[in-house]
């Protein structure tokens, strides 16, 4: 059986990977044969994912096309507040709950990481997998469910914040003092920690809208 049309291949899955990889970017217009195609998946599991990144304001209306949403100021605003509020959380319960194994594997990660310091887009998706894991390490699937909300909307930011010069070693060096704090088991520290960081990469990313404007 040719199964290059599947319906079980996840449609959802695949047009958000490719707009959390900045394939499809902010603005880009997504038509759902041409998704179909893409992909090899028939057309109906396609307009099923993009009605439901519709839902979650990943798409909006161009008339009757769909494209790729962006974020305006006061929203950017919101979801760094959010953020904040939920990364901090995790860090904090990740500082009481996290594993031995765990605290390893964030420390191995910051190790790892400076040698992408030259690659920002590399750098980018370490630095997800890295709050990835302090998501996990927080061991609350409802706060996991809730910050994977978070970042998918994080990926309708057409730049990442860490290609801005310096930036990339700064933010390894905030990540070092989050995950010492985790380490310690202080989650007071951890939650600021994170909290700074946070507030850090917006400052940066206004910064440099500003420039650009």
């Amino acid at each position: 059986m040719d199964d290059s049309k599947s319906p079980h291949k996840d449609a959802y899955g695949l047009v958000l990977e490719a707009i959390d990889t900045g394939i499809f970017r902010p603005g880009d217009r997504l038509v759902e044969s041409d998704l179909a195609e893409r992909f090899g998946v028939s057309r109906t599991p396609i307009r099923e994912a993009l009605q439901r990144l519709e839902t979650q304001s990943l798409l909006t209306r161009d008339g009757r096309s769909l494209i790729v949403a962006s974020l305006d100021h006061n929203q950017l605003a919101e979801l760094y507040a959010v953020r904040s509020e939920l990364e901090g959380l995790a860090a904090r319960l990740a500082a009481r709950h996290a594993a031995p194994e765990e605290v390893r594997v964030l420390q191995g990660m910051v190790r790892d990481d400076r040698a992408l310091l030259d690659d920002p887009q590399a750098l980018s998706r370490a630095n997800r997998r890295f709050h990835k894991q302090i998501h996990l390490a927080s061991h609350n699937r409802y706060l996991v469910q809730q910050l994977d909300l978070v970042h998918r909307s994080m990926a309708l930011l057409a730049t990442t914040s860490l290609a801005i010069e310096g930036r990339g070693e700064d933010a390894l060096a905030e990540h070092q003092v989050i995950v010492d704090a985790i380490a310690a088991g202080d989650g007071d520290a951890a939650d600021a920690a994170l909290r700074a960081h946070i507030s850090k990469a917006f400052e940066t990313r206004l910064r440099s809208d500003a420039e650009a404007g």
